[in-house]
């Protein structure tokens, strides 16, 4: 048994793990300043095709935190279009084409599950 102490959210916590392998101790370790910072990974979600348009759909359940885009914009590859919060951490979901967006499908707070429409975009010719 290895006891470690954690902090989380300024408390902090004296807890016994179970070692069951060493090699885990080769793996790198993450670094421990305060000032480092995760970076939320955009998303490429799904896409399906419906009257000429591709439909972006979540990747995830959540809800819409920011949504970025109104119809009649132009919108290139992989720009950030909507910003889902799911489990308190934000997941941007980025145009999987250039286009133009032709409906929003959802607003600010809106509920959305996994697969569920959020926008259209006519894609441009290419």
């Amino acid at each position: 048994m290895k006891m470690l102490r954690i902090t989380l959210e300024g408390k902090t916590y004296d807890v016994g793990v179970e070692v069951l392998d060493d090699s885990v101790s080769a793996l790198p370790q993450a670094s421990h300043s305060p000032s480092a910072q995760l970076q939320p990974v955009p998303v490429t979600p799904p896409v399906t095709a419906v009257e000429g348009c591709r439909v972006v759909v979540s990747p995830m359940a959540g809800h819409v935190f920011k949504c970025l885009v109104k119809p009649g914009d132009v919108v290139a590859r992989n720009q950030v279009l909507i910003v889902l919060d799911a489990m308190k951490m934000e997941t941007p979901v980025v145009a999987p084409l250039a286009g133009t967006v032709r409906t929003v499908l959802v607003k600010v707070g809106d509920a959305v599950d996994d697969g569920h429409a959020l926008l259209q975009i006519e894609g441009l010719p290419q």
